[in-house]
């Protein structure tokens, strides 16, 4: 069961043009991974006076499964991203930075591990307006790994695909369908897997659903078990979401999957297209 530390006074760390807000409840179940009480934000964080727009928004909070140290873990690795190429970067836990007036400082919102539902009916509204208005949403592995959810628009229209289940965590090997997309770029067509990973079924294709396909996961190189897909398996594709680009990747359960040199330039590539940095995104983003 999970435990609650102390509230924390609201805090604020800025390095460079990056931060990160510890104002809301930290979730804190065991050392390794574990299922939280649910947590509803109201009082919004308070972003630094000095945060350039349009900045990145990473957003961790979990209210279903948290794995803590691959959340510290992907954290750490999306800021160093953003210092290394210089994007304006806020992390934050607390929901309620979900508003229209704050959405307003961000081009980029990354659901970074995120589980549960972790918003309150007006907190979706504003998401919602502010990404099919030209937003854009990077969403990593457990921000589509619940088995359901109460907002039905998150994994029909935002994800675009339902968890079924997930291997055990082992090594396997993705393949890289479309070689020429920047978001792929400098990835080996055959990506062997270097860290063991779970590695996500759902339960439609959705490639059926319009999404733009990058990434399969080849299931003769690893054990399914009962979470197979069989020969088409997408693991990481791109849509548009109204007029924002949406971007998901089921890879990156464990801690280790954040120091994978490939898994990083993934990510590092994924947040560039979402910033509209490496050429169109193939969607009408008016923001």
């Amino acid at each position: 069961m999970s435990k609650y530390l102390l509230s924390f006074a609201a805090m604020l760390v800025a390095v460079s043009a990056l931060s990160t807000d510890v104002a809301s409840v930290r979730q804190a179940p065991r050392a390794t991974g574990g299922f939280v009480t649910p947590v509803y934000d109201s009082v919004p964080p308070e972003l630094p006076a000095d945060l350039k727009s349009p900045a990145l928004l990473i957003f961790s909070k979990t209210n279903g499964y948290r794995e803590e140290p691959a959340i510290k873990a992907s954290n750490d690795a999306l800021l160093a991203i953003a210092r290394k190429r210089g994007w304006p970067a806020f992390q934050t836990e607390n929901a309620a930075v979900m508003n229209a007036e704050q959405l307003k400082r961000f081009k980029v919102a990354i659901w970074n591990n995120t589980s549960g539902d972790v918003l309150t009916e007006p907190q979706r509204a504003a998401f919602r307006t502010w990404m099919e208005n030209g937003g854009a949403f990077v969403g990593t592995h457990g921000a589509g790994g619940d088995p359901t959810y109460a907002w039905s628009w998150y994994p029909e229209t935002l994800i675009r695909a339902q968890f079924m289940s997930h291997s055990s965590q082992q090594l396997g090997t993705v393949r890289i369908e479309d070689t020429n997309s920047p978001i792929t770029k400098g990835l080996p067509a055959v990506w062997v897997r270097t860290v063991p990973d779970e590695w996500y079924a759902f339960k439609d294709n959705p490639r059926a659903k319009g999404v733009h396909v990058l990434a399969v996961a080849d299931e003769t190189t690893y054990n399914p078990g009962r979470s197979t897909m069989g020969a088409d398996h997408p693991m990481v594709w791109t849509h548009c979401v109204g007029n924002g680009p949406g971007f998901y990747s089921a890879i990156g359960h464990s801690a280790a999957t954040y120091s994978e040199p490939n898994h990083l330039r993934l990510l590092e590539n994924a947040v560039a297209w979402a910033l509209g940095e490496s050429g169109p995104t193939g969607c009408p983003a008016i923001k």
